[in-house]
């Protein structure tokens, strides 16, 4: 008799939290898993700590505390002009991980299929299997495009807009959509997310957004929530959380704005699945939606720093890497580092153990992991003496 269930075999252990044990078992600069040693906002901080004191250290709802839900109500209004319904709209998940493997046990069945734009965050896959779902995947490719502001060439993470087309058939239950994207930091066009919008409406297909860098953004990119594109409202999940935004990866709070009867589902699978969120932290996290714009703004001009920052580091390190708009990973060409015979997976564990980098192979983010020998993934939520150290040991290594 087996022990294990076929489905638990259908993935592995994820390589973006292995590297992280590789990074402190070799004493690495860890780049590779989203993990920010920047503090969180003082406020945010404060408000936790006065909610512990409270004695607000019971069970909240199942679904989220009042004071969560009402300050995501009016963050999705003031930002987005979405009218969401604390009682009958929200779900308030431990971390958006638990979010998108709620929503899509809440939503799939056996024989569904789901979408999923590759590369992709290595959850999604397990998800889908774990959800009875088959994954289908849709390539983002790096193609040579013209800067619209400098006339500059430069290469940009761009839709396969055909396979996206037929990718959709009488299967399909759900697409997944992660803008700004993890591991590419692609930000979806208007121009994208109407057609993807179009084929779930043709298709009565539920779409399943990942939004969680939403105020991580570069340039005169702007960040589209597809809930709000017409005929959208009724068919999509926007999945969000507070890990990036504030610092907070450990406190584990995702978000679920969805339609009644599939925000009912979720809830469901939610309460056997975990029961609820931290509740003090659910009371922090109210007062983090409700800081000035002047903290959000100062948060994509922190990263814009960084970014460039790595940008130039990496390309004078002997990498090509490939410029986010959005997010706070950058995906990089490793070809001319490699050694002879040398795979991804290979060249990311020689780098973390001889040249003190850890980061995540692009293995890891396709299906064929082939398909990623030649890619690495660099995260840089990092503070400037994190970077620095990491730069120098990059500048050896080559």
């Amino acid at each position: 008799m087996e022990r294990t269930s076929h489905r638990s075999q259908q993935f592995k252990e994820s390589v973006i939290r292995e590297m992280t044990r590789v990074a402190r078992s070799v004493g690495a600069v860890n780049l590779s898993q989203g993990l920010p040693d920047l503090p969180a906002p003082d406020e945010v901080k404060e408000a936790a700590v006065a909610a512990i004191r409270a004695d607000i250290n019971q069970y909240a709802i199942t679904w989220g505390s009042p004071n969560l839900r009402t300050a995501l109500a009016t963050h999705y209004h003031k930002r987005y002009g979405m009218k969401v319904d604390p009682e009958t709209n929200i779900v308030v998940c431990c971390g958006a991980t638990e979010c998108m493997i709620a929503t899509l046990m809440a939503i799939c069945n056996p024989g569904d299929e789901v979408i999923i734009f590759e590369p992709y965050y290595e959850n999604y896959g397990p998800d889908s299997w774990l959800s009875g779902a088959t994954p289908r995947f849709v390539s983002l490719r790096p193609q040579p495009a013209r800067d619209p502001h400098t006339g500059l060439m430069q290469t940009a993470w761009v839709v396969d807009l055909d396979q996206l087309r037929a990718a959709f058939n009488e299967r399909t239950k759900a697409i997944i959509v992660n803008t700004p994207h993890n591991p590419t930091g692609h930000v979806f066009t208007r121009a994208e997310l109407q057609l993807v919008a179009d084929l779930c409406i043709e298709h009565d297909v539920i779409a399943v957004t990942d939004e969680i860098y939403e105020f991580i953004i570069y340039g005169d990119h702007q960040h589209h929530v597809l809930a709000t594109f017409p005929g959208m409202a009724d068919r999509t999940v926007t999945i969000s959380g507070m890990s990036k935004t504030f610092s907070v990866t450990g406190w584990r709070l995702g978000t679920c704005i969805a339609p009644a009867d599939i925000t009912n589902a979720i809830r469901k699978v939610h309460d056997f699945l975990t029961v609820g969120a931290p509740a003090p932290l659910q009371e922090a996290a109210a007062v983090g939606l409700g800081l000035p714009d002047s903290y959000f703004i100062g948060l994509k001009a922190m990263y814009t720093k960084k970014r460039d920052y790595m940008m130039d580091v990496l390309s004078e390190s002997g990498f090509d890497p490939i410029a986010p708009d959005g997010a706070y990973y950058i995906m990089a060409n490793i070809g001319p580092l490699k050694r002879a015979g040398e795979n991804g997976t290979e060249f990311a564990m020689r780098l973390a153990r001889e040249g003190g980098v850890a980061t995540v192979p692009g293995t890891t983010f396709f299906w064929n992991p082939a398909d990623g020998d030649n890619l690495t993934r660099f995260a840089y939520c990092k503070q400037d003496a994190t970077l620095q150290a990491g730069a120098e040991k990059l500048l050896r290594f080559r």
